[in-house]
């Protein structure tokens, strides 16, 4: 027996939301997307009227969806932004060169300029070379403070004024919960905000912070968007894996699971007599930095000197070795 679109426009519902359980049809579906990432905007004040947007980019389809509905927020809410993409590319063969593909779709369907990035024009190396140095044990840890780093480069070359990111409530949750095994205080009281910066650094914000993966999905998939849906190659053996397959089963038994940790983490607070690094500039490169010398500088020195797992592990051993280093050169 056909189900009525619970949001009482009479049409036939087409899918259930794995976010509020309700049946609706296809149109009350968008219009609910939709707002609630308007909702996530305005009440977060993550623009200004007359900002310059840079939508980070993967062609996948958190930034593919996010890039739309920016577009399509921004034209019927008058938010005034100007919107460019920004892609990094890490150098991964047959993953990166495929998914840049459809970003120019993408820049060519919205009307948006685009800037590309690469590794091997910013550090000299790809990830390629980089897996080929440290194998895939902790290759997604180089990936990650690179394209971080990446993306501030980016942005301050492009002068804009916020760096929108497709992290999604899935992404954040899985955050909470890596954060929370490692006893990462800093990152677990910033991993939630809705906007993050520092340091004079080019603000993040997260529009789709409340917005469930599945929905994205759903959204992507019924608004007929091109996305590129391969996995990357070095990803199976990272330690957000874990997580997320941990969520998953969390969600399965608890619908909710995913909102509930992202609400405990954005309760949680930190006693002022535990000492939280606070973040500042890196000394070479003078980009955002919680240590004196950045994280990025530090793998990008082990690997130019042939110790690939300089920046892996404990912060002592990594001062010890660039203050000798210091030393010698002094």
């Amino acid at each position: 027996m056909p189900v009525t679109c619970q949001a009482k426009c009479g049409k036939r519902a087409v899918l259930k939301r794995p976010k509020t359980g309700d049946a609706l049809c296809k149109e009350c579906f968008f219009w609910a997307f939709e707002t609630e990432i308007h909702h996530t905007i305005t009440n977060g004040k993550l623009f200004k009227r007359d900002d310059l947007v840079a939508v980070a980019a993967s062609g996948g389809k958190d930034s593919t969806v996010l890039a739309y509905v920016l577009k399509l927020l921004n034209e019927k809410y008058d938010y005034g932004l100007k919107l460019v993409l920004l892609s990094i590319d890490e150098g991964i063969t047959g993953y990166r060169d495929d998914s840049l593909e459809t970003v120019k779709q993408n820049r060519d369907d919205y009307e948006m300029p685009l800037k590309v990035l690469s590794y091997e024009d910013l550090y000299g190396w790809t990830m390629d070379a980089i897996v080929a140095q440290i194998g895939k044990k902790n290759n997604c840890t180089f990936c990650g403070v690179f394209r971080r780093q990446a993306l501030d480069r980016g942005a301050a070359q492009l002068r804009v004024n916020v760096l929108a990111t497709g992290h999604n409530a899935d992404d954040i949750a899985e955050t909470v919960i890596m954060n929370v095994l490692r006893g990462d205080i800093a990152r677990l009281r910033r991993c939630t905000a809705v906007i993050t910066d520092g340091a004079g650094s080019i603000p993040r914000v997260k529009p789709l912070k409340y917005s469930y993966e599945k929905e994205i999905v759903m959204y992507a998939y019924f608004k007929r968007l091109v996305y590129f849906s391969t996995e990357c190659i070095y990803a199976p053996n990272a330690y957000r894996g874990h997580a997320r397959t941990f969520l998953k089963d969390l969600e399965k038994i608890r619908p909710s699971a995913i909102i509930d940790i992202i609400h405990s983490g954005e309760q949680l607070t930190i006693k002022d007599s535990v000492e939280v690094p606070k973040r500042g500039v890196c000394s070479q490169c003078g980009f955002v930095s919680s240590q004196k010398i950045c994280k990025a500088c530090t793998l990008l020195e082990g690997l130019n000197k042939g110790l690939p797992k300089l920046g892996i592990g404990k912060t002592s051993k990594v001062n010890k070795y660039l203050n000798n280093k210091n030393n010698v050169d002094m």
